[in-house]
């Protein structure tokens, strides 16, 4: 029923490219901060996070619409509920968490909100164990013994 594409082949490649340059933006408007003249002597500093902020709720909306996953790396960088860019020391706070488990913690410096990863030792996402990742040689020797 679905398209059939060829090894190597990404599907819906230009999607992805398009996601991929407005990470990017975002990234770099977080980090960039103007000096905004006003009436006074004094100017003010004036960041872009706003505008980072729609560029990354524009990229969750193509992929929301097209049913595109977003890289668990990448979903880890992003704030939940205010779709800010989590750069350590711009944007977020990290700390590091012992009870009850050992954690790294992730405060978001625009809303508040905090997430907790685990720091196990040999801890890896579902996505980063080579049973799991198609192509591998793992993957290609289990399909040919089928």
């Amino acid at each position: 029923m679905g398209k059939k594409t060829e090894p190597g082949q990404v599907l819906h490649r230009e999607l992805y490219q398009r996601m991929n340059f407005l990470y990017q933006a975002a990234t770099l408007m977080t980090t960039i901060t103007t000096s905004a003249p006003t009436n006074t002597s004094t100017n003010t500093k004036k960041s872009l996070i706003p505008l980072s902020r729609f560029y990354i709720s524009t990229m969750k909306s193509i992929g929301t619409k097209q049913v595109l996953r977003i890289d668990p790396s990448i979903k880890r960088t992003l704030c939940k509920r205010c779709d800010s860019v989590l750069l350590p020391g711009v944007t977020s706070q990290i700390r590091i968490k012992s009870k009850p488990e050992p954690q790294l913690q992730m405060m978001c410096t625009q809303c508040g909100t905090a997430r907790g990863y685990p720091i196990r030792k040999g801890y890896q996402l579902f996505s980063e164990k080579s049973e799991n990742i198609y192509g591998t040689k793992n993957d290609q020797n289990q399909s040919k013994n089928k």
